[in-house]
């Protein structure tokens, strides 16, 4: 599975979910539609799933994740790439193009209340596809993850207010974290 037939099952599970800010659901969908597939495209969405979240490793969008959600370890940056994933590729290489589009999005404005926006659910999508499908867990070289070295020029204190806001000023004002 390449990243043009991931990108269309996600959106395919995007049509199917009735609140699309549940991206727990969009994952839950997602593997469902994964597991009419053969093992051998499962895997591969594996592949492409690690691959996708090894294009997001980024200073920059590690920092709009900091921002968003009040904070960011490295786990919370996994989810958070995570949820992205389930927004669809128009928002995800958007967001990683340039991480302050996502002061943009309805559902990021309308969260910046309380929004924590994380879709830990969306990182298990082939593992929970290939059980259900073959009664086994995939296997351990089933794919690799290569992430690349993160920007020494993004290597800043995040909660350096005014540095974010000159960085990610749509973020910033739209966030007081």
């Amino acid at each position: 599975m390449n990243k043009e037939q991931f990108w269309m099952l996600i959106e395919k599970a995007r049509e199917h979910v009735p609140d699309t800010r549940d991206g727990s659901a969009i994952a839950g969908r997602v593997s469902a539609l994964l597991a009419r597939r053969s093992a051998q495209e499962i895997t591969a969405a594996q592949q492409t799933l690690w691959d996708l979240m090894a294009d997001s490793y980024q200073n920059p969008l590690w920092a709009a994740a900091y921002v968003v959600n009040g904070g960011c370890s490295d786990d919370g940056f996994d989810y958070f790439r995570g949820w992205l994933i389930a927004q669809g590729r128009t928002v995800f290489e958007r967001a990683v193009a340039d991480p302050d589009t996502l002061a943009v999005l309805p559902d990021v404005r309308a969260a910046a209340a309380e929004g924590i926006f994380d879709c830990e659910e969306m990182l298990s999508i082939a593992w929970n596809a290939h059980q259900k499908t073959t009664g086994q867990e995939l296997p351990a070289d089933a794919f690799t993850i290569r992430y690349p070295d993160l920007d020494p020029a993004w290597d800043f204190d995040f909660d350096d207010r005014e540095e974010m806001a000159r960085r990610l000023p749509a973020l910033t004002a739209l966030y007081s974290y």
